[in-house]
C-alpha cells in the first residue's frame, strides 16, 4: 500500500505538485530516509533537503524526522509559517 505525500507552501510551489503516491522500499522507513529519498530525484527536490526547518508531519500530527513511517500512512512536508 503506497503512502500519501502533501507538499505545501513554497515547497509546493517549488516543487509544482502539491501531492503524490509513492510506494514504500526497505530503505524508506522514517521521515529522514523519506526526505533524502526524494530530494535524491535532483533539482527541484533538493529543495527538501536545503530547507531550513522544514516541518513534517505523519497522519496530521507533526513529528521529528526520525518518525517511521508505514504503509498508508500520509506524509505532510511544509516550512515554518510565518504571519504577522
Amino acid at each position: 500500500m503506497p503512502i500519501k505525500i502533501l507538499y505545501f507552501a513554497s515547497l509546493r510551489e517549488t516543487l509544482g505538485l502539491g501531492q503524490e503516491s509513492l510506494e514504500l522500499n526497505a530503505t524508506i522507513d522514517s521521515v529522514a530516509t523519506l526526505k533524502n529519498h526524494l530530494a535524491a530525484r535532483g533539482e527541484p527536490w533538493t529543495a527538501l533537503a536545503k530547507m531550513k526547518n522544514l516541518r513534517a508531519a505523519i497522519n496530521q500530527r507533526v513529528v521529528n524526522a526520525d518518525n517511521a513511517i508505514a504503509d498508508g500512512d500520509e506524509v505532510a512536508f511544509f516550512p515554518p509559517v510565518t504571519g504577522g
